[in-house]
């Protein structure tokens, strides 16, 4: 890359060729592996810089907001963020749910819109919209460089590098940067002309920042231990998705005897085999039982990472003293009830607090401490319950989240849409020793972009599966068109219900005249889930609710085998009956409960 020499004369078209080239360059050397690239005039100087770089891997997708949650996906599943660039107007307008879902979840996602060049603007140009700020506080970082020239040169590489630390250690945490980028006519250049400044010449970005988090002064962790993170107290450990290592966050649990609340995205799931461990899978389930709760509610829980999706849970571990740990101090209590909040590495605070406990003398599992053998025996029963009424008979809504869990390959990757997914695959997914690694939109809890998601994780991660409702699948269908071959296998499995299931769960769906409840709430389409997906040529598998149990388990292994994109529709029984399941198989795990465990 070569500065500008006395040849052939400059033209605004090569600058912008030349700016966008070092973009590039500082993208893919502070780590970036991966750009969604949609079709438009207005981002041609990006757009190419980016398809001319065989180091990095492009996908070109459609629609600008399933390429942004495309985008995302890639970040979820990598840690680092994917370019998403489109043209200007309405087009950046789309990307606003995946921004608003990326700062929320804290997923990296480098934004860059272009836009019209400052004549343009306010006299009625085409495709002309105010993208200042466009995205407000939901961005970690936003810059407007303006028209690419020459005197701006040097500090190309300074934008790009900052864009991506931003995106990754920004100061709140991992989240999305917006570049708007002004590009004028003409938009095709020549990059070696408009002269790429020199990078670093050992290969790495223009600036080389710090991500890493803090750990915990030993003042911090000594008065934790005062407080009541200690042997001793009757304690909970809450865990979701960002707790920590897993072993780290055990081996505290270990030291205290205090027994783990864990959700499926928390990655603990997979480690109940130890003897020691008490690693809760259905609490949902255990704390509807009143005697239970009444008998075994803690004086201190410790919560790590983020929140479980089910009421029931949170209301039960918000209702104690709890101390809430996040790595970059957001305020996540909306119960407005945390006695402290901690600002550290989860990792690193579980480490020194079990070291803490080690040297006073204390630490060590002790099996037969009442407290954690009470837990024990609520997760066994419920557990046992679940695996009775769920591994075979009928399909329903929790058994399908109860077989996927049991039918994916451990290097599997699953993403779950919210509303009833999430919930389900949180309430009945059984625990096994070699889990597939869950994902999902927490940050807003929106079904929108969920298919999108997913396919980003397939793209950069491999094998995906996908489990949505039919609402879901639908709100996200512009995720099924593709130009050419999907690039890894994307499974996507819909519960079909005929509607929004969750809403038959809230008060409206006995409030209201059924009419009244269909049409505002339960929104039953006419469009039919496998006719659609065959129409975008994607192959189709169904399940009807007579179907054998291991139906599911066949229909994956074959979509596996073919390594196309595929729609598995499960046929579901009427979102009525749906409720009224849920409520005999959590009676049925109230019920032994109460007849077998100690209280």
């Amino acid at each position: 890359m070569n500065a500008p020499t006395n040849g052939p004369e400059i033209h605004v078209g090569d600058v912008q060729a030349a700016f966008a080239t070092t973009l590039v360059d500082e993208w893919v050397r502070s780590g970036v592996v991966h750009a969604v690239v949609c079709p438009g005039s207005r981002s041609t100087p990006l757009a190419l810089a980016i398809a001319a770089d065989p180091r990095l891997v492009v996908h070109v997708r459609l629609d600008e907001r399933s390429a942004a949650f495309t985008a995302l996906g890639i970040g979820m599943a990598t840690g680092m963020p994917a370019v998403i660039v489109v043209t200007s107007g309405t087009a950046a307008a789309e990307l606003h749910p995946a921004v608003v879902e990326a700062d929320l979840a804290g997923v990296p996602l480098l934004v860059c819109t272009a836009d019209r060049p400052p004549e343009l603007h306010d006299v009625g140009a085409p495709q002309t919209i105010d993208q200042t700020n466009l995205y407000g506080g939901a961005v970690r970082w936003f810059a407007e460089p303006g028209v690419p020239d020459l005197p701006a040169r040097s500090t190309w590489r300074s934008l790009g590098a900052r864009s991506v630390a931003e995106a990754v250690a920004g100061g709140r945490g991992p989240g999305p940067v917006h570049l708007n980028l002004a590009f004028r006519e003409p938009l095709l250049g020549d990059a070696d002309l408009g002269g790429v400044p020199p990078g670093r010449r050992d290969g790495g970005p223009w600036h080389r920042v710090d991500t890493g988090v803090g750990g915990p002064s030993a003042g911090l962790l000594e008065d934790l231990v005062a407080s009541g993170l200690a042997p001793g107290t009757r304690g909970l450990i809450v865990a979701g998705a960002g707790c920590g290592d897993p072993s780290s966050v055990l081996a505290l649990a270990d030291a205290l005897s205090w027994p783990v609340v864990a959700d499926p995205r928390s990655g603990l799931r997979g480690h109940t085999g130890h003897t020691g461990h008490v690693v809760v899978s259905a609490a949902d389930a255990v704390l509807r039982s009143t005697a239970f709760v009444a008998s075994h509610r803690p004086d201190l829980v410790l919560s790590l990472g983020d929140r479980w999706a089910s009421k029931v849970v949170t209301s039960f571990t918000t209702s104690s003293s709890s101390v809430v740990v996040d790595p970059f101090g957001r305020w996540r209590d909306p119960e407005h009830a945390a006695v402290r909040l901690v600002r550290c590495d989860p990792s690193l605070l579980c480490r020194g607090l079990t070291e803490v406990v080690a040297d006073g003398g204390h630490a060590g599992v002790h099996a037969d401490d009442p407290w954690l053998a009470g837990w024990r025996r609520a997760e066994s029963v419920a557990r046992e319950v679940i695996d009775r009424e769920l591994a075979a008979g009928p399909w329903s809504e929790p058994a399908l989240a109860y077989r996927l869990l049991q039918a994916l390959a451990p290097d599997t990757h699953l993403v779950v849409s919210s509303s009833m997914p999430v919930r389900d695959v949180e309430a009945f997914g059984a625990p096994r020793d070699d889990p597939p690694r869950v994902l999902a939109n927490r940050g807003a809890n929106g079904i929108d972009g969920v298919v999108s998601t997913a396919l980003g994780v397939s793209l950069a991660a491999g094998p995906t599966v996908a489990l949505v409702g039919d609402l879901a699948f639908l709100h996200d269908v512009s995720a099924l068109v593709r130009g050419g071959t999907v690039a890894s296998p994307l499974i996507v499995v819909v519960a079909d219900n005929g509607g929004g299931g969750i809403f038959s769960f809230l008060p409206p769906a006995t409030a209201l005249d059924v009419p009244v409840f269909e049409r505002i709430f339960g929104t039953p389409q006419v469009s039919d889930v496998a006719s659609v997906a065959a129409g975008f040529g994607w192959t189709v598998e169904e399940i009807d609710p007579q179907s054998g149990s291991s139906a599911l388990a066949d229909a994956l292994e074959r979509a596996t085998a073919r390594g196309d994109g595929t729609v598995i529709r499960v046929g579901l029984p009427d979102r009525g009956t749906n409720v009224d399941l849920h409520a005999r198989l959590n009676a049925a795990i109230v019920t032994a409960l109460d007849d077998t465990v100690p209280v």
